[in-house]
C-alpha cells in the first residue's frame, strides 16, 4: 500500500510499533511512529501531524477497530477515511447488523438465535431445524459449546451451557460443508471483479488460519463457482466497499445450498496469500483504489502492458500449510478448531495438485520428507486423530492410507472432499509401488513419474536404501531435471515477462533464460517460534544493498507472508522450498555468482555445510566455520583457547554421573535432554530431589541419549551482542541488554538500547570476547552472541553466525544498518568500518515481546528458557520507563486503574518487590494479595485485602480470587511463581497455574517476572503524559555525525608462541606409545590454526628455509603427497628420494642411506617395509626421523589423523563408539588408532575373517581397559546401530592362505548404502584408502562419509606434526 502511495507521489505516514518490519525500515514510508496502534495514539500524532486523509483497512483487526472507535473525531480533526467506509465495517463486523444488511439482498446467512433459558432455547430451534451448535455467550474457548442433534442432546447442552453463561447462541450446525473464500475488489465506480478463489482441504470447523488451503478451487463445478461469484458481487456492491475484501462461504457438498459465513472489509491474511497466489498485488491496488482512481486507469504491474481491471487466470495450483508450533507450550491442547492457532503459513506453487501438496508438506518442516507414512509423534489412534483434528493431521491420513483404509472410510470420517482424499490416496499406493525398486533398475519413465508428483530425492532415496546425492546423480544422468516457469497472472495467454517464478516437472521448457548469474539470498522460510518477520527484514535489507551496488539477485523462499516475497523486491524470485535439492537445482540453472545463507535464520544455515560440499559458493563465513560454532564439544574448545569463560557444563549418560556432576558445580543447573519425550524440554533444577525426578520422567539417560548440565548462574544479568565482521576483524557492533534476569529466552526478554546500568568494564570485556571469536572463527558477515555477566565476570552463552532476532531493532534505534554493512563485507564492496551515529540525548529505545497465551487455551503463561512469544514492538522514550511503558501498551497491555492483586512466591521476590509495592500503596492504589504475601505486606505496615486462592462453596465473594478475577475487579495481577518448584505438567495443576490461567482467560493484565514488574511499577509511578515527539519517530533523512570508537585488542598466545614451548622439537616420531593426552591436545590445536591459517592465507611462512627429506621403500599416494603438501604450505622445501632409482639398488644399507640424508635435510620421513626400521632409523640419524610406516607394525600420523577426523567431525572422542571392520591382523592403521583409543573413554566393536582377527596382544589390551564390547565374523545391523564411527579397512587376498577362504568372505564385508540404512543419521565412515570392493562407490555420496574430508584433516595434523618438531 505504502508503495502504491508513493508512486502518486504522496507523502506518507505510519504508525506501527513492530520493529522488526521492513515497513518500518527506510526506503518506504516518510516518516514512521513507533507506537501502540490504538485510539489515543493515534489521535496524538494526527493532532501533531495534521494528515489529509487516513487508511484503516491495512492493520489487520487492530487498525480496524482504532478506525472505528474514532469515527466520529475524524472529521473534526480533519480528516477524511480513504477506501472503504466505516459505516460498511460496523456492518460487516456486527454479526446482527450484517444478517439484517444480507436480508435485504435475500442473500443467506447462517441462522443463529440467542436464548436467555430452556424454553427459549426450545422455540429458537423450532425455526432454525436441527443440527444445530450451541454456543454459549461471553464464553472464552468454546466452554459449554457443541453440537445437538436432537431434542435431548439440546436440553442435555443447554444445561452444560448456562451453567457456564446467562445467555447461549444457537446456530444452524454446517459441519462438513466445504469453505470456500472469494478475494474480491471494487473501485468508486462500481467496477468489481474477483480476483481469487480458494478452497479449504478441512470442512468447515477449523478456523482459515489453520487450514490448509488450495487454490484455484479444485472441486467446486462450474456452476457453484459462478453461483458463488455472482453472490459475491452483489453483496460487496450493496455493502458499498471501496478496495479489497473477502467473503466466505459455506457451501453443502450433497445440494447447492450455501451460506455466508462473514465478510472481512480489509485486508485480510487470505488476501496476502491471494496476492502471492495470483501474482495481483491486491494491497497495491487497493491503496489506489481508495483515492478514487478507477480500475482501468491502473496498470497490470505484473505484466506491464495490460489494466488492473481483470481477473487473473492460472495455469498452476496453490497451497498453503499452517505451521503450529504447540511443542513450546506446556500443557496447551492441541485440538484445531475455530480459534486460530498457527504462528505462520508456507505456500508452494505445482502444476499439479500432488507436486504442490508434496512440496508444501516438506516447507512446513525439514524433517517432513513429503505426503508418506511418518512414525510421527501419533499420541492418539488414527481413528481418533482423523475424527478430531490436531496439528498433526496431514500425518494421520498418511499413515491411515498406508495402513489400508479405504477413500471412503477416510471420508466418513473427515468429511475431506473424496477429489482431494483420492489425490492422496494416489500418492501412497505410488510410494508403495517405488520401494519395490532400487537405484539400479528403477526406469527413466517411471523416475519421472516420482518426480512429477512431488516426490524428493530424499523420499526417493528413502524408498531405495541409497542417499540423497546418489539419487540426485542418477537423475541428473538421467536427464531429469526441473523446469523453470513463471506466473504471469494470465495464464500464458498474452505475452509477460516476469521475474516470479517457481519449478516443475511437469513442462518442457523454460520460460525464461539464464543470463544473469545473480547472488542467491535465501530467505527465512516459514515463520515459527523464534524465527519470524525479524529474517525477512534482514533478507531484505541485502537483497537491496546488492541491487543498489549494480548486483543482480535471486531470492528464494516460500513464505506468502513476507515482504521478501514480493516480486518487484529481487531480480527474480523463486518461491520455492530451501532444501539441498531445490537450492542445488536453482544454483545450477541460475549460474549463480554465490549464496548468502546467513539472513534467512537456522533454516539456511542448516544446509549450509552439505551445499558448501557440494561446491557451491558461499559468500560470508565459511561453513566449517559455522559448524565450529554450533558444535557444543568445538565451540567449547576454542572458547578455552581464546581465554574466554563459559558456564560449566557436561554431557552425562547415567543418572549417576549427572548427580556426581551437579554437586561438583552447586545446584541450580540447567538441564537438556538430547531425546525429548513430553517437551519438557530445557528446565531448570534446583536440588538433587529434582534432579532425579526430572530425569525419570523426562528422558531415558543411557549411551544414546545422554542429557546435557549446563550450571545456571542466578540472579546474573543477560546481554546481546550483535556485530558484524569482516575477515575476522570486527567492523561495527552493538549492545543491548535484557531486563530480565538470566534464564528468560532471548526472544522473550526485554531489551533495552542503548544499555542503561552496565559497567563500563562489563562492555570492554564483552567486545574484546567478541573480538576474539569474531577472529578465531574467521567470521566475514554477522553474527550474534549471548553472555551472562554478574561481577564483572562475563561468560559465554551462545554464539550465532548469522543475523539475529535483534539485528533490526539495533539497526533502527542506532540508526545503523547492520544488515547492508554486514552484505558488503561479503560481498567484498567498499564499506565505511564503524559509521558515524547520531542519536538525540535522553534516547532509548525498549523491546517487548508480545505472546498469545489467550489463543493456546491451556498453556502456562510464564517465561522460562524455551522462548514463547510469537512476535515484539519497540517504543521509544526519554527514559527506559517511558519507552517500556509505551511498548507495553503497544502489546495490548491495559494500565491498571485501581486496583492490584499480588502473589509472590520466594522471599526473595518480597523483598525485592517491597519498596515497588510501598510507591503504589502511596499512589493510592487499593492494593490485593494472597495468604503470604498478605501477611508479608501487612508486617510492613502495608494495608492490603486478602483473596484465598481455591475456593469452596462456603466462601464469601469479597474473599475469593476466582471471584474478583471472573468478574474483572482487578486491573493487574502481579503472580511471581517461586522457581524452585519442578512437578509434572500432567498431573500437577498448582494454584498459581490456575489463577495465571483464569487470568488470561479473563484479560487481565498479567506480569510474572520480578523485574518486569519492578519497572513497570517504576514506571507508573513517574506519572508519563505519554505525550508523543521527535524521538517516537523516524524521518528518513538526517545525516548521523558521531564516530564509533573501535575497542582495543588484547593478545592471545600466537602459534610462534605454542611453537616455542613445544615438547616434540627436534625429536624422533616412531610411535603413538611416546604420545600423552596433554600433546595430543596441543597437537590438535595448533592443527586447527593451521587450518584456520591455511583458509585465510593459503601458506605460511613457519618452516621457511627448512628442507625435508621424503624416503618410500613402499608405494604411497597419500602419505607421501600429504607430507610434501603440509611442508610447502608451511613454506619450507621437500626433497623426494624414490627407492627404485637409489643406491639401495646397489646395495646400501638403510643405515647408510639415512645417514646420508641426514647432511642434506633438517629431518627425514621414512616408510619401509620392515617392522624394526624406524628404530634402526632413528639410531643412525641425527636429525628427527619420522615414522610413515614400518611393516604391519604401526602407522603414527595416520592414528593421528583418524583421531583429529573424529574430533573434527563429531566434536570428541568421549563416549563414541567406535567399529572396526577388514582385515585388523595385518591393518597397521587399525593398531595404530586402538593404541591412541587408551586416552579415551570409548567402545569399540570387531567384525573380521576369523583368518584375519584382531592379533591376542591388541585384544588383550583392549579388553584390560574395559573397552572392547563385541567381537564378530559379520557386521551385522545390529552393530552398525549402534556405530558412531565406522572404521573400513580392505581385505587384501594375497594375506589368505586359502584362496577359496577369501572368496568366501569378501562379500560379507561391503558396506554399501544397505548397511547405512541402520546407522544413525550423525556418524562417520572412515577409511584409510586406497580401497577396493569393501567400500562401494554409492557411499561417497552419502554425507556421513568422511574418508576424503578425512586426507584434509591430514594434511593439517601432519602441518602441526612437522611445525611442533621442525620449528626454529
Amino acid at each position: 500500500a505504502i508503495k502504491a502511495l508513493k508512486e502518486e507521489g504522496i507523502y506518507t505516514i505510519l504508525i506501527n510499533p513492530n520493529i522488526a518490519t521492513i515497513q518500518t525500515s527506510k526506503g518506504l514510508a516518510d516518516k514512521v511512529y513507533f507506537l501502540p496502534v490504538n485510539a489515543d495514539f493515534v489521535r496524538k500524532v494526527i493532532k501533531l501531524e495534521r494528515p489529509d486523509a487516513i487508511y484503516c483497512t491495512f492493520g489487520g483487526q487492530t487498525a480496524l477497530s482504532v478506525g472505528i472507535k474514532l469515527k466520529d473525531e475524524f472529521e473534526e480533526l480533519g480528516v477524511k477515511v480513504l477506501g472503504t467506509p466505516i459505516d460498511t465495517i460496523i456492518t460487516t463486523e456486527d454479526r446482527e447488523l450484517f444478517a439484517r444488511s444480507m436480508e435485504s439482498i435475500g442473500a443467506p446467512c447462517a441462522k443463529s438465535k440467542s436464548a436467555n433459558n430452556l424454553e427459549e432455547a426450545l422455540e429458537a430451534v423450532e425455526t432454525i431445524g436441527y443440527p444445530v451448535i450451541i454456543r454459549a455467550a461471553y464464553a472464552l474457548g468454546g466452554l459449554g459449546s457443541g453440537f445437538a442433534d436432537n431434542k435431548e442432546q439440546l436440553i442435555d447442552l443447554c444445561n452444560k451451557a448456562f451453567a457456564a453463561s446467562p445467555q447461549i447462541l444457537i446456530e444452524r450446525s454446517m459441519k462438513g460443508w466445504k469453505e470456500v473464500e472469494y478475494e474480491v475488489v471494487r473501485d468508486a465506480q462500481d467496477n468489481c471483479i474477483t480476483v481469487c478463489n480458494m478452497e479449504n482441504f478441512d470442512p468447515l470447523g477449523i478456523h482459515t488460519g489453520d487450514s490448509i488451503v488450495v487454490a484455484p478451487s479444485q472441486t467446486l463445478s462450474d456452476e457453484d463457482y459462478n453461483m458463488l461469484r455472482t453472490t459475491a458481487t452483489r453483496v460487496i456492491r450493496h455493502l458499498g466497499v471501496v478496495g479489497e475484501c473477502n467473503i466466505q462461504y459455506a457451501l453443502n457438498p450433497d445440494s447447492r445450498e450455501y451460506c455466508i459465513i462473514e465478510v472481512n472489509a480489509r485486508l485480510s491474511r487470505s488476501s496476502a496469500l491471494a496476492s502471492k497466489a495470483t501474482g495481483y498485488p491486491l494491497a497495491f491496488i487497493a491503496a489506489k483504489l481508495g483515492l478514487n482512481i478507477p480500475l482501468n486507469e491502473i496498470k497490470n504491474t505484473v505484466t506491464k502492458v495490460t489494466c488492473a481491471c481483470f481477473e487473473p487466470s492460472l495455469d498452476y495450483v496453490v497451497v498453503k500449510i499452517p505451521r503450529w508450533d504447540l511443542k513450546k507450550f506446556t500443557r496447551v491442547s492441541t485440538l484445531l478448531g475455530s480459534s486460530m492457532k498457527s504462528v505462520g503459513e508456507v505456500m508452494s506453487i505445482g502444476r499439479t495438485f500432488e507436486e504442490a501438496i508434496q512440496k508444501a508438506i516438506r516447507a512446513v518442516d525439514p524433517s517432513n520428507l513429503g505426503f508418506n507414512e511418518t512414525e510421527a509423534l501419533m499420541s492418539i489412534d488414527i481413528d481418533t486423530e482423523l475424527q478430531t483434528p490436531s496439528d498433526q493431521r496431514m500425518f494421520a491420513l498418511a499413515n491411515a492410507m498406508s495402513n489400508g483404509y479405504s477413500v471412503e472410510k477416510i471420508w466418513q470420517m473427515t468429511k475431506i472432499d473424496k477429489w482431494f482424499l483420492s489425490r492422496l490416496k494416489g500418492l501412497s499406493d505410488f510410494s508403495k509401488h517405488m520401494s519395490t525398486f532400487n537405484i539400479d533398475n528403477i526406469t527413466s519413465s517411471l523416475f519421472r513419474t516420482a518426480k512429477e508428483k512431488g516426490f524428493s530425492d530424499k523420499q526417493l532415496a528413502n524408498f531405495w536404501s541409497s542417499n540423497e546425492k546418489h539419487v540426485r546423480r542418477a537423475r541428473l544422468d538421467a536427464g531429469i531435471t526441473p523446469f523453470v516457469k513463471q506466473i504471469d497472472t494470465v495464464a500464458a495467454e498474452f505475452p509477460a515477462y516476469t521475474n516470479y517464478l517457481y519449478l516443475t516437472y511437469n513442462g518442457t521448457e523454460h520460460d525464461i533464460s539464464f543470463d544473469d548469474r545473480g547472488v542467491m539470498v535465501l530467505g527465512s522460510g516459514v515463520y515459527r517460534i523464534g524465527s519470524s518477520v525479524e529474517f525477512d527484514w534482514c533478507s531484505v535489507r541485502a537483497v537491496r544493498t546488492l541491487r543498489d551496488s549494480g548486483y543482480k539477485t535471486v531470492m528464494v523462499n516460500y513464505n506468502p507472508e513476507t515482504v521478501s516475497t514480493d516480486y518487484d523486491e529481487a531480480d527474480r524470485l523463486y518461491f520455492e522450498n530451501i532444501t539441498l535439492e531445490t537450492v542445488l537445482d536453482i544454483y545450477h540453472l541460475e549460474r549463480s555468482s554465490g549464496v548468502i545463507l546467513s539472513m534467512g535464520g537456522q533454516t539456511p544455515n542448516n544446509i549450509s555445510l552439505p551445499l558448501y560440499r557440494s561446491n557451491v559458493k558461499i559468500l560470508g563465513t565459511s561453513p566449517e566455520m559455522i559448524d565450529t560454532a554450533e558444535n557444543r564439544y568445538k565451540f567449547s574448545r576454542m572458547l578455552d583457547r581464546l581465554g574466554v569463560d563459559q558456564p560449566q557444563w557436561k554431557e552425562l549418560t547415567s543418572i549417576e554421573e549427572a548427580k556426581i556432576f551437579c554437586n561438583k558445580v552447586k545446584y541450580p543447573v540447567l538441564v537438556r535432554p538430547s531425546y525429548v519425550l513430553s517437551g519438557a524440554a530445557m528446565n531448570t533444577v534446583y536440588s538433587e530431589h529434582d534432579l532425579r525426578m526430572y530425569l525419570n520422567q523426562a528422558a531415558d539417560v543411557s549411551k544414546d541419549h545422554p542429557v546435557v548440565i549446563t550450571k545456571y548462574i542466578e540472579g546474573a544479568k543477560e546481554i546481546e551482542m550483535d556485530a558484524v565482521a569482516r575477515n575476522g576483524i570486527m567492523i561495527g557492533h552493538f549492545i543491548s541488554e535484557h531486563v530480565e534476569n538470566a534464564g528468560v529466552h532471548s526472544g522473550d526478554a526485554t531489551l533495552i538500547l542503548p544499555p542503561q546500568d552496565l559497567d563500563p568494564e562489563t562492555v570492554r570485556r564483552i567486545e574484546d570476547a567478541t573480538r576474539k571469536i569474531g577472529d578465531a572463527l574467521n567470521v566475514t558477515g554477522p553474527y550474534n552472541i549471548q553472555f551472562i555477566a554478574k561481577d564483572n565476570e562475563i561468560k559465554v552463552i551462545e554464539c550465532n553466525v548469522r543475523a539475529s532476532r535483534s539485528f533490526p531493532f539495533v539497526s533502527k534505534v542506532m540508526g545503523v544498518d547492520m544488515i547492508a554493512l554486514a552484505t558488503k563485507a561479503m560481498a567484498g564492496l567498499p564499506l565505511q568500518e564503524y559509521p558515524p551515529l547520531n542519536i538525540p540525548p535522553d534516547y532509548v529505545g525498549v523491546k517487548v515481546p508480545q505472546f498469545s497465551f489467550s489463543r493456546l487455551s491451556g498453556a502456562d503463561p510464564v517465561m522460562g528458557v524455551e522462548m514463547a512469544s510469537t512476535g515484539e514492538v519497540a517504543c521509544f522514550g526519554r527514559n527506559k520507563y517511558e519507552a517500556y511503558l509505551k511498548g507495553l501498551i503497544a502489546t495490548g497491555f491495559k494500565l491498571p486503574k485501581k486496583n492490584i492483586l499480588f502473589s509472590i512466591g520466594a522471599y526473595k521476590d518480597k523483598l525485592e518487590m517491597l519498596e515497588s509495592i510501598k510507591k503504589l500503596y502511596k499512589l493510592g492504589y487499593k492494593l490485593f494479595a494472597t495468604a503470604g504475601t498478605a501477611d508479608f505486606l501487612a508486617e510492613h505496615e502495608i494495608e492490603v485485602q486478602f483473596l484465598e486462592a481455591l475456593q469452596d462453596d462456603q466462601q464469601r465473594n469479597e474473599y475469593s480470587l476466582t471471584h474478583a478475577l471472573a468478574n474483572n475487579l482487578i486491573d493487574l495481577y502481579i503472580n511471581l511463581p517461586s522457581s524452585n518448584r519442578f512437578r509434572r505438567p500432567a498431573n500437577y495443576m498448582s494454584k498459581g497455574y490456575r489463577t495465571r490461567r483464569m487470568a488470561v482467560d479473563y484479560q487481565t493484565p498479567l506480569v510474572t517476572n520480578v523485574k518486569n514488574a519492578k519497572i513497570l511499577i517504576e514506571a507508573i509511578a513517574q506519572h508519563y503524559d505519554l505525550s508523543i515527539g521527535r524521538i517516537d519517530c523516524q524521518t528518513f533523512a538526517e545525516v548521523p555525525t558521531i564516530p564509533l570508537s573501535p575497542p582495543k585488542p588484547e593478545v592471545l598466545p600466537t602459534l610462534t608462541e605454542l611453537l616455542k614451548s613445544s615438547p616434540f622439537k627436534g625429536k624422533d616420531i616412531v610411535s603413538v606409545k611416546q604420545f600423552s593426552k596433554e600433546e595430543l591436545h596441543l597437537l590438535f590445536t595448533v592443527a586447527a590454526e593451521m587450518r584456520l591459517g591455511v583458509e585465510r592465507d593459503g601458506c605460511l611462512d613457519t618452516l621457511k628455509g627448512r628442507v625435508l627429506c621424503l624416503m618410500f621403500f613402499e608405494p604411497s599416494t597419500r602419505t607421501s603427497s600429504s607430507f610434501d603438501a603440509a611442508m610447502k604450505r608451511l613454506g619450507g622445501q621437500t626433497l623426494m628420494i624414490n627407492e627404485s632409482h637409489s643406491s639401495t639398488q646397489k646395495g646400501e644399507s638403510l643405515a647408510d642411506t639415512i645417514r646420508t640424508l641426514d647432511q642434506y635435510g633438517d629431518a627425514i620421513v621414512l616408510r619401509h617395509p620392515d617392522n624394526d626400521s624406524a628404530e634402526r632409523a632413528a639410531k643412525a640419524a641425527h636429525g628427527p626421523i619420522i615414522n610413515a610406516g614400518n611393516g604391519s607394525r604401526e602407522h603414527p600420523t595416520q592414528g593421528l589423523l583418524d583421531l583429529f577426523t573424529m574430533r573434527e567431525e563429531l566434536g570428541t572422542v568421549n563416549g563414541l563408539t567406535i567399529t572396526f571392520v577388514g582385515d585388523l591382523k595385518y591393518g597397521r592403521t587399525v593398531h595404530s588408532l586402538v593404541e591412541l583409543l587408551r586416552h579415551y573413554n570409548v567402545q569399540i566393536q570387531l567384525a573380521s575373517p576369523a583368518a584375519l582377527s584382531i592379533p591376542a596382544k591388541v585384544r588383550a589390551v583392549m579388553q584390560a581397559r574395559g573397552q572392547l564390547a563385541i567381537e564378530s565374523d559379520r557386521l551385522t545391523p545390529e552393530m552398525v546401530a549402534k556405530t558412531d564411527v565406522l572404521y573400513v579397512t580392505r581385505l587384501q587376498k594375497e594375506r589368505f592362505e586359502d584362496p577359496s577362504l577369501y572368496e568366501e568372505v569378501k562379500d560379507t564385508f561391503v558396506v554399501d548404502g544397505k548397511t547405512l540404512k541402520d546407522a544413525k543419521a550423525n556418524m562417520i565412515v572412515m577409511h584409510p584408502l586406497p580401497r577396493n570392493l569393501e567400500l562401494s562407490e554409492e557411499v561417497d555420496d552419502d554425507p556421513r562419509a568422511a574418508y576424503f574430508r578425512q586426507m584434509r584433516y591430514g594434511m593439517f595434523v601432519r602441518m602441526a606434526l612437522l611445525a611442533l618438531v621442525m620449528a626454529p
